[in-house]
């Protein structure tokens, strides 16, 4: 009859494990990477006798009394047994020794280490040694002869190896394992075994099979597989009696073959999944002991290991093969026709097949792909070979021979990709369940600890800040295995029970009344599967794929379906995060489905259930939000990804903690996430992938760094650092309008930082001649930072660049005069007709003003001068496009104030490569101006006439592939383009300076940014008006902005006032300040003049 599997118990911490039996079969004794050898009188031992040998121990072996072990400390140690008193050391490597092992007598030990060597040691003697060299990389297992004349060896270098004791010569080697760099990443630790007694056989796992070599000959004789194998074999181990050969996979299969039949009697699947790490059968046989790679040990009881059960498999085989004679060949290795199989049909056989080549396709979680449904649903099967073998009278031992009858070595049918086992719900932040003491969860808040031992079943809740609330420790009377914990209650559940349905238990810490605890119960058959908190609500997820959502006071609110299985939750805020299965993955990535939902006053879903990303082969470890609220993902790779809520909700990776490990085996267990400052806050686990609860771990702090190329140059560097400060930044706009108070200090210096480092980005580009590269870091530049780019451009002699940048920044104002425009839209719409006739109306007035000093130009005329802007600035900028030299009034200033109004800063374009009047226009603006006052600094201030010319002359025919303005084409039609050149020329030999600047400043009235003081300050604080005050119009703007302008000390109006000479700066050697509107429209005037003539 099929054997019993045992429940799986806690025996050391996660990491590598080992056992065997003692001579009598009475105890079990297991190692562990905790450092401890524990002896176990029975699985139901709550008190083993614990001996500690060391850091960590890597293998035990037992006989005779005398305990050996393989410590981290590159030494092979001897204790006594049982008592566990320290008898010495056998020998010493100079790394770590990885396997140790007695020969069948107990007179020798046999180890190999990762310095390539193997050493055969006389127990009583130790200074009787043998050393075996010749291997090329790490020993991963040796075996003694049961006669001790060879000894066996598997090595990282590929190879597995027989030695001649005596002359410790290599008489035999076979190239049959995958080659690894050490035991951390081989892919098996191939526990090599030989047959018991007589030793005719060597057993070796090779990849998903068990290759048998023959004693004698050194030949590869035979091969145990099975179908039910997907990850690759592990360990061997040989039954007491030599007729039976059992293994344990990575996947965590536990198999037991029929050597001689070549029949796999027993299948068993360890319960959660787990590598096989360690085996051991019991010497009397019919028990196996086995330990994982996450410290826990197990037993299979009523392993067939007599004599009358080889009988019976002998039988029940000789029957199967004579009734099914014409399926089953015994000298054909295929075995079985291809789709025919006796345990399955032939629909689901080809997805049982495994690729030889997929071995390598382990889940990240070390649990093997889940085949169970196959194997257990073929009762509706209509396979003919099915329903016969239903009828077969059982035998004794028939009924665990008859699911595995003939599958020798079939051939594979399907050879894609395999799916991939879901991964299991989880709490983010917490360790696994099966340990005894351990984290319930872990965050921003505080840190619940969960003890289940035979001294106390309890739950510690302790607060990073105690204000929020004092430590607690609650008795776990229900037995809760999930806890999340918030600034207003700790939500604790249980998964239910026959007798009991599972439970949800909330403590409200931050209630007034005197009631602070609730407790619901799910309907039966529905448990819990993982739970978070918000702010004033709790959710809960279950097994039924509904998601529950109750008030932090216990009341039931919305309920909704997931459309798979449930991964995980978050909570912050007013945000639930759950993800979850939205389908099956293959080649072991996980298919996951996320979705975000608000749950404030307008619920509203942000992410649909758009698939999760997560690295090649690998499961989500941790999803939780940052301190500011932006969702944060980090799967078993150590790639922390964070939300990118301006690149449309994707997930963009910030950190691989795996850079900052030092070892492979080492890693990262994160607790928190934080955008500013930025920090990943994580404890390092050394050797294990979780902290243990005492002592306390310390908590460590990883920079991000998100994966750009070649950060190791500084252009790389500038580029990772804006960026990173351009994610890091998103939360602000994100908490303000969630209606969150903001650092407005942070958020300036950030945009403050990102500035600076495209400048920085700007001048590296320049030095390197890149100048197209200049102009696309302009284009993320603001309006003032590309004024400062203009200006290095100028002085850095690029004018070609300069002129491109100067184009890009009246491209910029548009856009932001634009947005203004559509923030005053509906204004516009209302009072446009009452707007225009006003701002007429003003300009006339303003008509006579002379220009005066800085104070007059400041204060009396401040408001009327930002009224005129939107009029008399576009009535002026026709003047440099007029055909004839005319008052500048003789354009009718309606169309063009409408006109204007469209786009008043559409650069016209310049049909002609000449420097004349009506082509200057279109290629020269405010910026141009800065560029003409840098392209010579020597002579600053001079008003030389034949030091401007020659600057403008490179600058004016680039642009002149755009398109012409209506205006320009206007003026164009009436007359003759030679004679346009030729006044030009001429005007250019009489006057160069002023034929090369009244067109600038003609252009800077267009542009708008040349005003007064009070304009510029104006246009700067425009928004901040309209913000406080959204309602006023065109006129209130103004006034509002007189009375903010008059409280500004008279060093900040100067500043502003400067800004706007220096623009205007050197126009003509008479006129050096010209402030007003009203002396602009004059010197257009004079200057359509001087052209004409």
């Amino acid at each position: 009859m099929p054997c019993e599997r045992k429940p799986m118990r806690y025996g050391h911490s996660e990491g590598h494990t080992d056992v065997c039996f003692d001579d009598e079969g009475k105890c079990v004794v297991t190692c562990g990477s905790d450092g401890d050898v524990r002896i176990w009188e029975s699985l139901d031992d709550d008190d083993p006798k614990s001996i500690n040998v060391g850091e960590k121990v890597y293998s035990v072996g037992l006989k005779n009394g005398k305990l050996v072990t393989a410590v981290s400390n590159n030494t092979i140690q001897i204790h006594t047994f049982p008592e566990g008193d320290p008898d010495g050391i056998l020998t010493r490597f100079t790394t770590n020794a990885n396997h140790v092992t007695f020969n069948s007598s107990g007179s020798r030990v046999a180890a190999g280490s990762s310095d390539f060597i193997v050493k055969i040691v006389e127990v009583v003697d130790s200074s009787q040694q043998k050393t075996l060299r010749g291997h090329d990389a790490p020993i991963l297992s040796v075996a003694l002869d049961p006669s001790d004349e060879f000894l066996a060896s598997s090595s990282c270098d590929g190879s597995v190896a027989v030695w001649s004791i005596e002359s410790q010569t290599q008489v035999a080697q076979w190239q049959i394992l995958q080659k690894s760099s050490d035991v951390s990443n081989a892919k098996s630790l191939c526990r090599l075994a030989w047959q018991p007694r007589s030793g005719k056989l060597l057993a070796v796992p090779v990849d998903l099979t068990i290759q048998l070599y023959d004693r004698n000959t050194w030949t590869h004789v035979s091969t145990l597989s099975d179908d039910l194998i997907s990850q690759v074999v592990n360990v061997v181990v040989w039954s007491p009696c030599g007729k039976f050969l059992a293994a344990g996979t990575v996947g965590g299969n536990l198999l037991v073959w029929d050597v001689e039949a070549k029949l796999c009697i027993e299948r068993q699947k360890h319960e959660k999944g787990f590598t096989v790490c360690g085996m051991a059968w019991h010497p009397s046989g019919g028990r196996i002991a086995y330990t994982d790679t996450e410290g826990c040990l197990g037993l299979l009881e009523g392993v067939p290991s007599s004599s009358s059960t080889v009988q019976s498999t002998k039988a029940a085989a000789a029957k199967e093969t004579h009734d099914y004679d014409d399926l089953f060949d015994e000298d054909d290795d295929r075995g079985l026709d291809e789709g025919m199989s006796d345990s399955r049909s032939p629909v689901k056989k080809p997805i049982m097949e495994e690729d030889d080549d997929d071995d390598d396709l382990m889940p990240a979680t070390g649990r093997p792909r889940n085949r169970g449904s196959f194997l257990d649903d073929d009762d509706n099967s209509q396979d003919p070979s099915c329903v016969k073998l239903d009828g077969v009278p059982e035998e004794d031992g028939s009924s665990a021979i008859l699911p595995a009858v003939g599958p020798a070595v079939s051939r594979p049918v399907y050879e894609g990709p395999m799916p991939t086992q879901p991964q299991r719900a989880f709490q983010p932040g917490s360790t696994p369940v099966h340990l005894m003491h351990r984290f319930m969860v872990w965050n921003s808040v505080g840190i619940v600890r969960g003890y289940n031992d035979d001294q106390d079943n309890a739950i510690d809740v302790e607060f990073h800040d105690t204000a929020i609330h004092h430590a607690m420790h609650l008795t776990n009377t229900l037995g809760h295995t999930m806890a999340d914990l918030s600034q207003e209650a700790v939500l604790l559940a249980c998964e239910g029970t026959e007798e009991l349905a599972s439970k949800i238990q909330c403590l409200h810490f931050s209630c007034w009344d005197t009631h602070k605890d609730w407790i619901v119960d799910l309907p039966k058959g529905e448990d819990v599967r993982t739970l978070c908190l918000g702010q004033g609500w709790a959710a809960v997820a279950t097994s039924a794929l509904m998601v529950r959502l109750f008030s932090v006071g216990g009341v039931q609110k919305e309920i909704f379906s997931l459309p798979g299985a449930v991964v995980c939750m978050a909570g912050h805020g007013e945000q639930l995060l759950i993800v979850y299965h939205r389908g099956t993955g293959f080649d072991g990535d996980q298919a996951l489905g996320i979705q975000l939902l608000q749950l404030g006053h307008k619920r509203r879903q942000v992410i649909h259930g758009e698939p999760l990303p997560l690295s090649r082969k690998s499961y989500l470890a941790w999803m939780g939000f940052t301190a500011e609220g932006t969702p944060c993902c980090i799967d078993s790779e150590g790639v922390v990804r964070m939300l990118n809520r301006t690149l449309g909700n994707m997930w963009t990776p910030v950190c691989n903690t795996r850079d900052s490990c030092k070892s492979k085996s080492d890693h990262y267990w994160v607790v928190g996430v934080h955008e500013n400052p930025q920090q990943l806050r994580c404890i390092p686990c050394k050797g294990a992938r979780y902290p243990p609860t005492l002592p306390r771990p310390a908590v460590a702090v990883l920079p991000f760094n998100l994966p750009y190329c070649q950060t190791t140059t500084e252009k790389g560097q500038m580029e990772e650092q804006y960026w990173r400060s351009v994610l890091f930044q998103n939360h602000y706009g994100f908490l303000s309008s969630s209606g969150y108070e903001i650092d407005s200090e942070g958020q300036s210096r950030a945009e403050k930082e990102q500035q600076e480092l495209l400048m920085k980005m700007f001048a590296l580009s320049c030095k390197l001649e890149r100048e197209f590269r200049c102009v696309e870091l302009a284009e993320i530049m603001t309006h003032s930072v590309v004024t400062l780019a203009i200006r290095y451009a100028s002085r850095s002699r690029r004018m070609a660049l300069a002129q491109r940048l100067s184009e890009l920044a009246l491209e910029k104002a548009s856009q932001i005069q634009e947005e203004e425009q559509e923030e005053e839209e509906p204004a516009y719409q209302s009072h446009s007709s009452r707007e225009y006739r006003g701002s007429n109306q003003m300009s006339r007035r303003l008509a006579p003003v002379e220009n005066g000093c800085e104070e007059e130009e400041e204060y009396p005329q401040e408001e009327q001068m930002d009224a005129e802007e939107s009029t008399e600035t576009r009535k002026l900028s026709l003047n440099p496009f007029k055909k004839g030299g005319k008052s500048p009034e003789r354009p009718s200033p309606k169309p063009m104030s409408r006109e204007g109004r469209v786009n008043p800063f559409k650069v016209s374009g310049a049909g002609k490569s000449s420097s004349s009047p009506a082509g200057q226009p279109r290629t020269t603006n405010v910026l141009d101006s800065m560029t003409m006052s840098n392209r010579k600094p020597a002579p600053l201030g001079s008003t030389s006439k034949q030091g401007k010319a020659p600057v403008l002359k490179p600058l004016a025919p680039k642009p002149k592939s755009k398109t012409q303005a209506t205006l320009l084409q206007m003026s164009a039609s009436k007359g003759n383009s030679k004679k346009l050149e030729d006044s030009q020329s001429e005007a250019e030999k009489v006057k160069p300076a002023p034929a090369a600047t009244p067109p600038a400043s003609a252009e800077n009235i267009e542009n708008r940014k040349p005003k007064t003081g009070f304009q510029l300050w104006l246009e700067e604080n425009r928004k901040s008006i309209l913000a406080d005050n959204p309602d006023f119009e065109e006129m209130d703007v103004i006034k509002e902005g007189m009375g903010r302008f008059r409280t500004l000390s008279a060093e900040e109006r100067l500043g502003h006032s400067v800004q706007g000479r220096m623009i205007l700066h050197t126009l003509q050697p008479g006129w050096e300040m010209v402030r007003t509107p009203v002396a602009l429209e004059t010197l257009a005037g004079e200057l359509d003049g001087e052209s004409k003539g």
